[in-house]
């Protein structure tokens, strides 16, 4: 059945979605899914053409029971719309967010663009979302049938610089807490005016530090920038070494459009912002083992950029990833992908005489 929804989205709904603006089939298909996720039989409709478990793919990390290791990526569920459906969809978990202390419009439309022949996006949203308050009160009390993780970030305003930007993420940090599994703070985003590439090891240490007074329950992650030298590597783990930090989302839009291959024919005037899918593949990889040959298993990381298969889901575990994320690929490839990746993850397993997931993570670095 997964080979005939395959060929269905790629042959038939993925051309005609790809005829008009994608950020007004991404709002389609958010509001689809938080429609699907409202009705017992839908989700159960959903369910039965999409998931695919199995005990080799089941894990337990920072304490939380993971059923799968393939996540729907911060950035599609910017306001905490579809946790409801996403479980049944096949995820093993989701992120939501980035979600800002205060509301943001984000920048002007467009801001997102499709590079067919390169398999990307040029993503411009900046940080759009409802802002910590509505969500709250939209997600608190709702049981979560897969692990949530809750992306925070800076309010998207050029007057938030130094004490005023760390307390704006402190403030939403407070607000959300207490929600959800793990808190993912995000400290790389290349899509607002007032933000570097990623956060200078200075402003994090003031950062952590006072988010360590807050005495959080959760664990707490960090997503980090694609293009960190080793040197920042280092000096960004001098820092979390001294915090309560559990590990690290690996990594965000690239920023850096000369170090990756895009098909430059595709790309026109009024593009800007981070790039998402494959050109953005090695980048992720070499961050992933990098920060796993430097900790060996000290830091949970999560790697997301570029993957489509399950090789590519594969590899960035052997380079050192206890968890993939993803959202370019699916919409390339379709949602059953995500099965599709979990079924190839165990076929390799089995292929390396593995009899879980666990066991893979790292063993492709030397």
């Amino acid at each position: 059945m997964h080979t005939i929804i395959k060929f269905l989205y790629k042959n038939l709904l993925r051309p005609i979605l790809f005829k008009f603006d994608p950020e007004s089939i991404h709002r389609l298909f958010v509001e689809v899914g938080s429609v699907l996720g409202s009705f017992n039989i839908t989700r159960k409709f959903t369910r039965r053409f999409f998931y695919y478990g199995d005990s080799m793919l089941e894990q337990k990390i920072l304490g939380i029971e993971f059923k799968n290791p393939i996540g729907l990526g911060g950035g599609y569920d910017k306001n905490g719309e579809t946790s409801s459906i996403m479980p049944d969809v096949g995820f093993g978990f989701m992120e939501i967010g980035s979600i800002t202390n205060n509301p943001s419009k984000g920048n002007a439309r467009p801001r997102i663009w499709r590079l067919p022949q390169s398999k990307a996006l040029v993503v411009h949203y900046g940080l759009m979302n409802d802002g910590v308050k509505k969500i709250r009160t939209r997600i608190e009390n709702k049981k979560f049938r897969i692990p949530l993780l809750i992306n925070i970030a800076k309010t998207n305003d050029k007057t938030l610089t130094g004490d005023k930007g760390i307390n704006d993420y402190v403030e939403c940090f407070e607000q959300i807490k207490d929600l959800g599994d793990i808190i993912v703070i995000n400290i790389s985003c290349p899509n607002v005016s007032h933000e570097t590439a990623h956060m200078d090891a200075k402003t994090l240490d003031k950062l952590l530090t006072k988010i360590d007074k807050e005495k959080a329950e959760k664990p707490i992650l960090l997503k980090i920038a694609s293009d960190l030298t080793p040197h920042d590597i280092d000096e960004m783990l001098a820092v979390t070494n001294k915090h309560k930090i559990s590990g690290f989302i690996v990594a965000n839009l690239a920023k850096s459009w000369e170090r990756i291959p895009v098909i430059k024919d595709e790309i026109k005037p009024e593009m800007k912002g981070g790039i998402s899918g494959k050109p953005a593949e090695n980048l992720s990889n070499i961050l992933i083992q990098e920060i796993y040959k430097k900790t060996r298993g000290k830091y949970i990381i999560i790697g997301s950029g570029g993957v489509f298969t399950a090789e590519d889901a594969y590899l960035k575990i052997k380079l050192g990833a206890n968890l993939i994320e993803v959202i370019t690929g699916m919409i390339y490839e379709g949602p059953q992908m995500v099965g599709d990746i979990n079924r190839g993850i165990k076929k390799l397993l089995k292929r390396d005489g593995l009899k879980n997931i666990k066991q893979a993570v790292g063993t492709g670095v030397k």
